[in-house]
């Protein structure tokens, strides 16, 4: 589920995440939840960058610069992802 969330936000772990890389894809893991989110290759990509840039702006703009993908679609994949994380308690949003 999308989360209307302004791209001048940054986004941060939460204690008792962590993030296990499998060879390109990963598994982050809720350990007081159990509940867990698998992530493909570009989801660890957008990971690694949402939670390292000091807004989800910057982020997406590495990422646009990165992937050859509509502009529109990526926001929309952004939005999506940090939605899904941080319903299972994965991510959180500071604004």
């Amino acid at each position: 589920m999308p989360l209307n969330v302004p791209f001048t936000a940054r986004v941060s772990v939460p204690n008792g995440v962590l993030l296990r890389d499998l060879q390109g894809e990963s598994v982050v893991l809720n350990l007081r939840t159990e509940k867990y989110f698998g992530l493909d290759e570009a989801g660890t990509r957008m990971w690694a960058l949402l939670t390292d840039a000091d807004s989800i702006q910057s982020a997406y703009e590495r990422l646009v610069v990165e992937y050859d993908v509509d502009p529109g679609q990526l926001r929309a994949d952004i939005e999506r992802l940090i939605g899904e994380l941080v319903g299972h308690g994965l991510l959180i949003v500071n604004e």
